[in-house]
């Protein structure tokens, strides 16, 4: 195996590091690897194996073959050639930001003309709790105002209010949780149990 090359290149405000290794003999592989903050952003492998079993081949030669490609790859990043397929990489790789607010209690929320919702918002970076967010529920398409609350320090929240006059058409509660981190919604159909057909005269 050949040494390898490791360089670290500046382009526009950034720095990436760029490292490029000969995997031989198994796989004859040369691999280059573009970092950013220790993530893999870009990646370039070539198969040696037709030069490594030819007479000419010599580790001189492996070296600059490696040392070309490092050089290439270096030369494309600065040029910008590389800037799409980088910033795809980043933004497929970066964690998830913002938060997101679920419904414990899906099953039960609504029970004897009362509305009970049991409620936890998390970090979608860590899942872990996200204390004082503002969260609000409503019924949308009722005559309904917003029910706030507050999450605690375990990222729960409980909102409590009585079913409000439904009037016709669709109806979704509506749960929404706003933080420094970020926005989320979520949204459940309401369905209204069918009328029983009125009776028929007696035969």
């Amino acid at each position: 195996m050949s040494s390898g090359f490791n360089t670290d290149v500046q382009h526009g405000d950034q720095t990436f590091h760029v490292q490029t290794e000969d995997r031989g003999p198994n796989p004859y592989i040369i691999d280059t690897a573009v970092y950013r903050n220790g993530r893999i952003l870009y990646r370039r492998s070539s198969d040696y194996q037709h030069f490594a079993k030819s007479a000419e081949f010599n580790a001189e030669d492996l070296r600059e073959r490696v040392e070309e490609q490092h050089r290439c790859v270096i030369d494309d990043l600065r040029s910008g050639d590389l800037d799409a397929e980088i910033a795809a990489a980043a933004e497929k790789s970066a964690p998830p930001t913002g938060i997101e607010v679920q419904l414990l209690n899906p099953k039960s929320w609504l029970t004897g003309g009362k509305i009970s919702l049991d409620l936890e918002i998390l970090r979608r970076a860590d899942r872990k709790p996200e204390q004082g967010a503002q969260v609000q529920a409503l019924i949308e398409g009722a005559h309904d105002t917003p029910h706030p609350g507050t999450s605690d320090d375990r990222g729960r929240a409980k909102i409590e209010f009585p079913l409000p006059a439904l009037g016709k058409g669709d109806l979704t509660l509506v749960i929404q949780a706003r933080a420094a981190s970020g926005n989320d919604e979520i949204r459940f159909a309401m369905r209204a149990k069918p009328k029983a057909p009125p009776a028929g005269p007696a035969t």
